[in-house]
């Protein structure tokens, strides 16, 4: 986006209201669309895991398991607050309605889970595969979906530059 913005002369102002942005960028597909959309890239949303943890490749079985708290109870597993792009891809393709454990840890941002999947042995965890770190590795490949730039107005201007240069 800084790149964009520097190539049309825009001036990029971060918003924690999503009302209050020409363009919001959203990883996986909204469940109601109100405006329009334009893919921009995508993104493998994967489980992942310290290298030294004892947790393997999982299959989509063991993935809702341990997550859901039925798996080995040694083995702390990380998510999102529930309303954040990535978890809801996750909720969508792994858990399909079902409730993750309460023991559940929440991450605040990609980077903190990116921290802690580094750093702790026995942890597991939800990233997008540009996240992953040389300290980890992928035990589940959870779905690639679209990254989306969308705006509440057909784009006109420079919103319409930084989208056209988000999409080459």
């Amino acid at each position: 986006m800084y790149e964009c913005a520097a190539q049309v002369s825009a001036i990029i102002r971060l918003s924690d209201s999503p009302s209050d942005a020409d363009i919001r960028l959203q990883v996986g597909e909204p469940e109601h669309l109100s405006g329009f959309a334009y893919q921009i890239d995508e993104e493998e949303i994967l489980l992942v895991t310290h290298r030294e943890s004892p947790v393997q490749k999982l299959t989509l079985d063991e993935a809702q398991n341990l997550f859901a708290g039925l798996g080995d109870l040694s083995v702390q597993v990380w998510v999102y607050a529930s309303g954040e792009d990535v978890q809801i891809v996750f909720d969508q393709f792994v858990m399909k309605g079902r409730s993750i454990s309460s023991s559940a840890r929440v991450a605040v941002n990609l980077q903190q889970m990116s921290d802690m999947l580094v750093n702790q042995p026995n942890t597991v965890g939800i990233l997008s595969r540009h996240w992953m770190a040389g300290n980890t590795r992928e035990v589940f490949s959870v779905a690639t979906v679209p990254v989306l730039a969308i705006t509440q107005t057909e784009p006109q201007g420079v919103v319409n530059r930084l989208i056209g240069c988000l999409q080459k």
